[in-house]
């Protein structure tokens, strides 16, 4: 969620910093600040709000060519400029910035107390600048890593010091952390989109690492035992016209349209029409290891949860294996038992989710298998497991996931399609969903060229203080994943129940102030489900259905058809309009569609 950028190198450091701080804006925070390392020693500057706010407040002329900058999501202490970082000792002589929570925070605060330290923040990040300062250490390194010996928690660290002006050290565990190789420079980052207009050579540290890093090049080495760590800069295949808003309005809808284009690249080369099936070489699982698993655990955190119960619904209906979703961030807490013929699939639109790190290396650690659906190569999670399948959606700057959540979508219609095909699913099933697969990109860009009653639709969503998603076997996970867009785009109260159990409470709450936006695929369930607009409809309530041609539903306000595909495939093109119409409602309200309150891009703390 906050976000880090250092520099180093021959160019004016402040420039890069906020350029910087800019391309990590979609990330989530409420506060900014830069430390500009310069011949007359450091200059720190920090703001509460947006990153125009910090800019605003710089001096006309900050030299220097060196410098670190944070943009912060509050953790400890509410969001104040005294508890922007970059973070000092009493001195000014370190500056750090920090993503991540030092568990013992509150200890190191005390004691820092009870030696006389006046601190001046409510932070846990203060407390590792005064530990670097008073560790008596002969060098900056030597000094950081003294630090991380007594520190608990999770951290992406970068550190400056007055007294080596020549370089910066940075340190991980937990928190992604990178480096961008330049030409007599070089750049850290939280993130590949803070550097990317800089250099596309970049380093991934890993979970107790740490770097000396110089205009010259870095070194890497272990943070316990000083040991040299040997690693070399990787390409990256992302455009700074990628992270481009262009000519739409917002990023989630640029997003929302690039779905059909960024499909296609994803399906490319992966089904096989001869053997009808998809080619997943990156698994690194040949037929009979897949044949050998006799369930599935998805495990991820939001939306991805929300994609990998839709998931396991394909895996179960076209391989015949049992499947189940799972929230990542309990999974560890419960110390559950990993089964050796149990395939567990991790899935994060980043990468960098921290509880679904934690749920992979909990697995790793009792000797499972565990494989990734991630959409950013060299990302955590895309290091930790031992295969998986690359999401290929391209970069996503919205903080409502849209185009990768239907990425996540495909991708476990591939892996399903894979699993049955080594099992029991005919070639004639096999060809019949290889076939809606390749539809599903034109079919996307249907929905997204015509969407109808959408706006009207989302209006009247948008008017309810609260309101309802129902869904139905296939439809409840699109249910529930439009609930979730809802409420994090427009602000409204928004829930998603099976509609088989409205009659089990929720009914009650039915009224004319209740909306209920209805999932209603052209299936062996079409029945049940109409029959559940009925309820809704007697009680007085507005309905918004979401349907394919050839459905009548009176009972709707407003229906909205998508076309339709095979059925197990239906859910992911019913997804579409909740999209739209979670977009639509906040455009009607004037809301920060983007960047919405409380949430961010990447969920890097627990």
């Amino acid at each position: 969620m906050c976000g880090i950028v250092g520099y180093i190198g021959g160019q004016t450091a402040v420039d890069i910093l906020v350029d910087g701080l800019t391309q990590l804006e979609y990330r989530g925070y409420d506060s900014a600040g830069i430390a500009v390392l310069g011949p007359s020693g450091v200059k720190r500057v920090r703001s509460v709000g947006r990153v125009r706010d910090l800019e605003a407040a710089l001096p006309k002329r900050l030299a220097g060519k060196t410098g670190i900058g944070h943009t912060r999501w509050a953790t400890h202490g509410a969001p104040s400029e005294a508890n922007a970082h970059p973070h000092a000792d009493t001195a000014e002589r370190i500056f750090v910035v920090h993503n991540g929570i030092i568990d013992n925070a509150r200890d190191l605060r005390l004691e820092l107390e009870a030696d006389g330290v006046e601190l001046t923040s409510d932070t846990d990040t203060e407390a590792v600048a005064h530990l670097i300062a008073r560790s008596g250490a002969d060098n900056l390194e030597d000094a950081v890593r003294q630090t991380l010996a007594r520190l608990s928690g999770t951290y992406a660290l970068a550190v400056i010091d007055t007294d080596h002006p020549d370089r910066i050290v940075v340190a991980r565990n937990g928190s992604p952390l990178i480096l961008g190789v330049g030409d007599k420079e070089m750049f850290v980052a939280s993130d590949i989109s803070a550097v990317v207009r800089h250099t596309s050579q970049v380093v991934h540290l890993d979970d107790g690492e740490c770097a000396t890093v110089t205009a010259s090049g870095f070194r890497m080495f272990n943070a316990g035992d000083n040991r040299a760590v040997a690693k070399s800069a990787t390409t990256v295949d992302i455009s700074p016209d990628d992270l481009e808003l262009g000519n739409h309005s917002h990023f989630m809808l640029k997003e929302i349209a690039e779905q059909p284009s960024s499909l296609e690249r994803m399906l490319s080369g992966r089904l096989d029409e001869r053997f009808a099936t998809a080619r997943l070489d990156g698994l690194n699982l040949d037929a009979q290891a897949m044949r050998r698993f006799k369930r599935v655990k998805i495990l991820g955190c939001g939306s991805a949860y929300y994609m990998g119960q839709l998931g396991a619904s394909l895996i179960e209906e076209l391989a015949r294996i049992p499947a189940d979703a799972e929230p990542a961030s309990e999974f560890r807490y419960r110390n559950p038992i990993v089964e050796p013929d149990t395939l567990y699939v991790a899935v994060s639109q980043s990468g960098e989710t921290a509880d679904t790190a934690f749920a992979v290396q909990e697995v790793k650690r009792k000797g499972g298998t565990i494989v990734g659906l991630v959409n950013v190569v060299g990302s955590t999670i895309a290091r930790e497991v031992s295969g998986g399948i690359y999401l290929h959606a391209g970069p996503e700057v919205s903080v409502a996931s849209t185009k990768a959540n239907t990425h996540m979508a495909v991708g476990f219609a591939l892996l399903a399609l894979a699993l049955g095909r080594v099992r029991d699913l005919s070639i004639t099933d096999g060809t019949r969903i290889v076939k809606g697969l390749k539809a599903l990109p034109a079919q996307i860009g249907e929905i997204i060229d015509t969407p109808g009653d959408v706006e009207d639709a989302a209006k009247l969503l948008a008017e309810a203080p609260s309101l309802f998603f129902i869904g139905r076997v296939r439809g409840y996970p699109t249910a529930r994943e439009g609930a979730q867009k809802f409420k994090e785009i427009s602000y409204r109260h928004a829930e998603a129940y099976q509609a088989s159990e409205l009659k089990h409470g929720p009914l009650a709450l039915i009224s004319p102030e209740m909306p209920t936006v209805a999932i209603v695929p052209d299936d062996e369930l079409l029945d049940r489900n109409i029959g559940a607009l009925h309820e809704i409809a007697a009680r007085g309530g507005d309905i918004v259905a979401i349907t394919n041609p050839g459905v009548d539903l009176p009972e709707a306000k407003v229906t909205l058809t998508v076309p339709k595909n095979e059925p197990e495939l239906d859910p992911i093109l019913l997804m579409i309009p909740t999209q739209l119409l979670a977009y639509y409602a906040a455009l009607s309200l004037g809301l920060n569609i983007d960047r919405p309150r409380n949430l961010a891009k990447s969920v890097t703390v627990e």
